[in-house]
């Protein structure tokens, strides 16, 4: 290593933490990893991931604990509100000839991959701990934690998502996260006979998607047009899910609605995004993941593009021979991709809401997914 980083911590266990620390501590960087949770879960349902991201996961050595764990599948199927296929959107093979375009796979288990390869590292980790306060120095950090220890580092890494508390302090006038109108349910249920890969069906102002977690397992989500961002009591998540199910024809979707219960896990959230304007570092202090480019999950692409981070800031903390030189080229390297998606995302949301073209979303899905498949 060249730029003189030596020690780093890093703020938040999430899958662009867990991937920072991971790689970081590969190249022989010494990494603090501390996360607030004292548990260190994963809340959510499944999740999407791009070919990059199975790239990403090759490199680190983890796609055969993937390949057990979850789902993969080639092209994307844009359908009506009933079951006809209007197009098939290609998903390159970015991980390797004998690995799909695509998959998915229970956040939980995606973050027990990861935090089990977290723990065989030399990363330290710190567990239901925190920073109290970011003091830097011209040649270091020093570090106050919330169990009243402190530390000096080389560099600390804000990987603490969307509210994120590091940059809070040290971007205090940084945007703040934006609802954007839309919000998603989702749901794990049985895989339905034939759906083989990720489908989604374009009604009205609603748009349901389905992709595999396992083998036997799917993931549905449903985007809902909302233009407040009011509350829904637990009591009435099935019932209403149900409901905005039952607009579409498509005899899948229906077959769903009628057998959904509590015991599909049903999950409510209003989608935000928040994108930071560069620089994404001050001093000896970078953002990482939804710290720095909170986006929406219309490209699927918000935990691929916080991984890419992960990966990219590591090699160039390696391949430089300053501190700013390093976090400079990061940027450099990540700000049109992660500006894209954020910015694309919005672009879905807003052709879904205002009753926008199919051909124009089908064609900012297609660009976008090409542009992730290219090399980070």
């Amino acid at each position: 290593m060249n730029s003189g980083i030596k020690k780093v911590l890093i703020v938040g266990g999430g899958f662009a933490g867990m991937t920072a620390a991971l790689q970081m501590s590969r190249q022989g960087f010494e990494v603090d990893l501390v996360e607030i949770d004292a548990n260190w879960r994963s809340y959510g349902a499944g999740i999407s991931l791009h070919g990059s991201t199975l790239r990403v996961l090759e490199q680190l050595g983890l796609i055969g604990r993937f390949l057990e764990e979850g789902f993969v599948s080639d092209g994307v199927e844009m359908r009506g509100p009933d079951d006809s296929v209007l197009v098939t959107l290609p998903t390159p093979r970015v991980a390797g000839p004998g690995i799909p375009g695509g998959g998915g796979i229970m956040r939980p288990a995606l973050a027990k991959i990861l935090s089990e390869a977290v723990r065989a590292s030399p990363t330290k980790v710190r567990l239901g701990v925190t920073f109290t306060q970011i003091v830097q120095h011209q040649t270091g950090v020093q570090v106050t934690f919330s169990d009243g220890c402190s530390d000096t580092y080389d560099l600390v890494v804000g990987a603490d998502g969307l509210y994120s508390s590091v940059r809070a302090s040290v971007f205090p006038d940084a945007p703040k996260p934006r609802f954007i109108g839309q919000s998603v349910w989702r749901a794990v249920l049985p895989r339905p006979k034939g759906i083989d890969t990720v489908a989604m069906w374009m009604g009205p102002k609603l748009k349901v998607g389905m992709n595999g977690v396992s083998k036997d397992q799917a993931y549905l989500f449903l985007t809902e047009d909302r233009p407040t961002n009011d509350f829904v009591a637990p009591e009435v998540l099935v019932e209403s899910l149900r409901g905005l199910l039952e607009r579409f024809s498509s005899p899948i979707i229906r077959k769903i609605a009628s057998e959904l219960s509590a015991e599909n896990h049903i999950i409510y959230r209003p989608l935000e995004q928040m994108l930071l304007q560069r620089p994404w570092f001050k001093g000896r202090v970078v953002l990482i993941g939804d710290a720095v480019h909170a986006t929406t999950p219309h490209l699927a692409a918000g935990a691929c593009i916080g991984i890419e981070d992960a990966m990219v800031l590591a090699d160039e903390m390696g391949a430089n021979d300053h501190v700013d030189s390093a976090l400079a080229a990061f940027e450099a390297r990540r700000w049109e991709r992660c500006r894209m998606v954020v910015e694309n995302s919005g672009k879905l949301a807003d052709i879904e809401i205002h009753g926008g073209s199919r051909q124009e979303h089908a064609s900012i899905m297609q660009a976008s997914m090409k542009t992730l498949a290219e090399a980070i």
